[in-house]
């Protein structure tokens, strides 16, 4: 476990919900953008017992698991399920890269596809896609133009928008977000641009 915080989720579909973040340490992939890298190692052992109690002080409703990749971790599938139990409004920031298959059917996904600015388009597990339902997101972070094209051919190709939500943000400090809302809206796309509520707030010490 890195870190267990209360805050604003900044992101999808629960933007603006206060949330208590579970972020559990490790991850596969190293995105060219991610600014969670202290995620990657360290941290200490929790129980779920404890995760629970440290979950319940806060007294939020919203809850979100996320990384670091915490599919990574294979007991992150019994937190998910607990959380559930729990009366919780669960949701998983995942990269995609790992089988979504076995998360429990309660809890929301959020499935960060990597475009080719991140580095790591070749990770992207495909097959994950069949898996959503309409509940679930897809997101996009996008790095510049050449990400743009990507994701809206990807969204098309695999007719994203008819499955789920489907999100677009801008990496923050590289993609201008008025470029892309502009490109979104000349292509006519239906997805939902996004910015990260929390860096508005809180800057780059906020995380990602």
């Amino acid at each position: 476990m890195t870190e267990i915080f209360f805050s604003v989720q900044g992101e999808a579909d629960a933007a603006g919900w206060p949330t208590v973040f579970v972020r559990l340490t490790g991850c596969p992939l190293r995105c060219t953008w991610c600014d969670t890298a202290y995620a990657f190692h360290g941290g200490q052992w929790w129980t779920i017992e404890a995760i629970l109690a440290e979950v319940a002080r806060h007294g939020a409703r919203h809850v979100c698991v996320t990384g670091g990749e915490p599919l990574a971790q294979k007991r992150c599938l019994i937190l998910l399920r607990r959380l559930c139990d729990a009366g919780y409004e669960v949701s998983l920031e995942t990269s995609g890269a790992i089988d979504v298959a076995p998360v429990d059917p309660r809890v929301r996904k959020v499935v960060d596809l990597k475009a080719p600015g991140s580095g790591e388009l070749e990770r992207n597990r495909w097959d994950n896609l069949a898996h959503l339902a309409p509940r679930d997101q897809v997101k996009f972070v996008l790095a510049d133009r050449t990400d743009y094209e990507w994701a809206r051919e990807t969204v098309r190709r695999h007719a994203l928008a008819a499955r789920c939500m489907v999100l677009f943000s801008p990496v923050h400090g590289s993609l201008a977000p008025r470029d892309l809302a502009e490109w979104i809206l000349a292509d006519g796309l239906p997805v939902r641009f996004q910015l990260q509520l929390h860096k508005l707030l809180w800057g780059e010490e906020s995380g990602r």
